[in-house]
């Protein structure tokens, strides 16, 4: 049985009834965060929380939870759905009233959540992954986790079909992120990648890396690097919540350094599997 969190309760699946006026499904009008579990615990929970509330107020949209109660009602639900490793989906959004652009005058903001099992992608962080560069045609507030997708989801739906697993974005010149990912580059032992700025969505697996990389003595440098810079580099990388860490060998056909991940790249997914808390490690 999947338990589905439907505002402040747990229901089972078959009870939910979105209305078809909700503005999440009308306009996006909503922003939503995942979580991952690792052995039934979630990780940085707190910091995954703290920037839905983020995302929330800057779209002014008041949660009508404390951050405690939320994170215990997520807690309740993945106990209850039994959940070892996977991810915790959750998203809330202005919530149903009659169809206009402005703001209800008075609306009631609707929070869901459910789970999903998922293992790590071992295999994929062990080999890398290939990549394709797509135009960055987003909205500028991509630092909002918003339910407004459409440009990710094309973008990544173009890397697809180009038999790549990632869409490396750019504005001009300029590489921001990933479709569905932070991207960096590694030049002479230095990492780089996009300023947290609007535009990009600056991940927690993002702030997690930056924490590794002071620990480990890695400089790294939140700075900008061009489409011909990413094609120079030792080494690139990607990282989420859902990918951790993950090389990328090869860019629009073309192999980043060696066509290979490299030992940089190797030093950080196994910094960042320590920082998980597992009993063993599956990249040893």
């Amino acid at each position: 049985m999947n338990w589905i969190l439907l505002d402040d309760q747990l229901v089972k699946e078959e009870q939910v009834n979105i209305s078809k006026e909700d503005r999440g499904y009308q306009f996006g009008d909503g922003v939503y965060e995942v979580i991952r579990i690792y052995e039934g615990d979630l990780f940085t929970g707190q910091e995954h929380i703290d920037r839905f509330y983020e995302s929330a107020q800057k779209i002014r949209l008041v949660i009508p939870y404390t951050k405690d109660v939320l994170q215990k009602m997520v807690h309740e639900l993945v106990e209850a759905n039994e959940v070892i490793n996977g991810y915790v989906y959750m998203q809330i959004t202005r919530g149903a009233s009659p169809r206009q652009h402005q703001f209800p005058e008075q609306g009631q903001p609707v929070l869901t959540g459910y789970t999903k099992l998922m293992e790590r992608p071992i295999e994929l962080m062990r080999n890398g992954v290939h990549a394709k560069f797509v135009e960055d045609v987003r909205w500028l507030r991509c630092d909002i986790k918003s339910l407004n997708l459409l440009g990710n989801v094309l973008a990544k739906q173009e890397a697809m079909e180009n038999d790549c697993y990632e869409a490396v974005l750019h504005r001009g010149e300029t590489v921001t992120e990933g479709s569905s990912s932070n991207v960096y580059g590694i030049k002479d032992g230095v990492i780089y990648t996009h300023p947290a700025d609007n535009h990009i969505l600056n991940g927690i697996t993002r702030r997690e890396i930056i924490a590794v990389c002071a620990e480990l003595g890695i400089p790294f440098e939140e700075k900008a690097f061009t489409k011909e810079a990413a094609h120079t580099m030792d080494e690139l990388f990607i990282s989420s919540t859902t990918a951790e860490v993950l090389p990328v060998t090869v860019l629009d056909a073309q192999p980043i350094g060696d066509g290979t991940p490299g030992e940089t790249t190797r030093r950080l997914q196994q910094a960042f599997e320590r920082r998980l808390g597992l009993k063993e490690s599956a990249l040893a």
